[in-house]
């Protein structure tokens, strides 16, 4: 297929319409062929200027996406659909729909990648690779490369996301499979185990050799710990850094009743980003973040009281979000299409709460941070709400619609994927 080039963004009647052309930038003056947003933004509420359609719908519990330089994408579904865990979607007339669709890979999972020459994808055990060819499609779908094996999987936490630096590395999460080292996880007053046998295996960040075939445990370096759970990552280009977001422990509220009321456990603890380096402790499970105090709190399992702190080596968040929002994507956004305030700043899809009862649950939407010299310089804000449809939620299967995985296309779109529906957005910014 062409590759496709945008042109411009124009605002028609109160559609935006963003233009391309078939070719390559060697060919100006080829077909211009518009790409509309959807009347109704797909059903978003977005920052003034900005439009967006759905490029396709119903595809399955879809997880992370990658687009290519020729704004193909790559998405990974969390269990296979007819025998397909990672789906290949086209559009091929250019008009910003989603036209034609493949798939391969026989296994579920989160993390998918494109990185250089190949497609790096993730089960909840292993990650593989795929050779890409010149552009950018997988030459051979049926024998990928194993470079990763024998992952903790133990049904909580599972999922393997991933992303790479430029010196040849690849990081993944491999989260814990607990809430918060209970000797009986989620059990009411049960205390914590220490030192917290799960963090040899498990509730950090691995790096490996993205190069090298069937690379386990040893083969690894245990570069992050104490991170409960970090579905959402990225390798911040301008402070050269690997970033993340944890999702903070649940039910300070059930676990310890003579504690915590549950007002506290709906707002505590932070969803957290954090700036993590080789060596880095972020607590998990001794300590949590209080978003209200910004202080690192001693866990109630391991004596905390919720008056107590603790974990002065553990590393501080640069930002803290409010409770159970469930950072699920993160991206650092390089394009040129959106406005100067955007350059190098933090989109995070939050997946939507399930224990802030008796309030109602929160997220489900996507916000952004801006950033400056790769640190957060300013208050984060709401970039897309509106998935999970009118009214409060007051449980997850009220929402319509919960974002996922963030991918940034060759023009500066943004997409959002949602794995209620299978849907996958994009989002543009339109010309005044």
């Amino acid at each position: 297929m062409s590759k496709m080039f945008v042109l411009a963004v124009i605002a028609t009647a109160g559609i935006s319409t963003s233009y391309a052309y078939t070719g390559g930038p060697d060919k100006p003056g080829a077909t211009e062929i518009p790409v509309k947003t959807d009347a109704d933004n797909a059903g978003l509420k977005l920052p003034a200027g900005f439009g967006a359609l759905k490029a396709i719908d119903g595809l399955g519990h879809t997880r992370h996406i990658a687009v290519t330089s020729s704004g193909e994408i790559y998405v990974k579904l969390d269990r296979p659909k007819d025998g397909k865990g990672i789906l290949f979607l086209q559009d091929t007339n250019g008009d910003g729909k989603i036209d034609k669709q493949t798939g391969f890979g026989n296994y579920g999972g989160t993390g998918i990648y494109v990185k250089g020459d190949y497609l790096y994808a993730s089960s909840n055990t292993e990650v593989f690779r795929y050779k890409l060819d010149a552009k950018q499609h997988v030459i051979n779908t049926e024998t990928p490369e194993k470079i990763i094996t024998g992952l903790i999987d133990r049904h909580q936490h599972e999922s393997k996301s991933l992303t790479l630096d430029n010196n040849g590395n690849i990081y993944v999460n491999i989260g814990a499979y607990s809430n918060s080292c209970q000797v009986k996880d989620r059990t009411k007053g049960s205390m914590g185990m220490k030192p917290c046998p799960v963090l040899d295996s498990a509730a950090g960040i691995w790096q490996f050799k993205a190069d090298k075939a069937n690379q386990t445990y040893g083969d690894g370096v245990h570069y992050a710990t104490g991170l409960r759970n970090v579905v959402g990552l990225d390798w911040n280009q301008q402070q050269n850094q690997l970033f993340v977001m944890q999702h903070g422990r649940d039910q300070l509220h059930d676990l310890f009743p003579d504690l915590y009321t549950e007002k506290q456990s709906a707002d505590l603890p932070a969803e957290c980003m954090y700036a993590v380096k080789k060596g880095s402790d972020c607590g998990w499970p001794y300590i949590y973040y209080d978003p209200e105090k910004h202080k690192k709190m001693l866990a109630p399992e391991y004596g905390g009281d919720g008056v107590k702190t603790a974990g002065e080596s553990a590393e501080d968040p640069v930002v803290a979000f409010p409770a159970h929002m469930a950072p699920n994507g993160l991206l650092f956004y390089t394009g040129k299409q959106f406005p100067e305030k955007y350059r190098n700043g933090a989109f995070i899809a939050f997946h939507g709460s399930w224990n802030r009862s008796p309030e109602d649950q929160a997220g489900y939407f996507v916000v952004f941070v801006p950033f400056r010299d790769g640190k957060p310089s300013g208050k984060w804000e709401v970039f897309a709400d509106g998935f999970a449809g009118p009214g409060p939620v007051k449980s997850p299967g009220q929402a319509l619609h919960r974002p996922c995985g963030l991918a940034q296309g060759p023009d500066g779109s943004l997409y959002v994927s949602d794995d209620v529906k299978g849907t996958v957005y994009r989002i543009v910014y339109k010309a005044k």
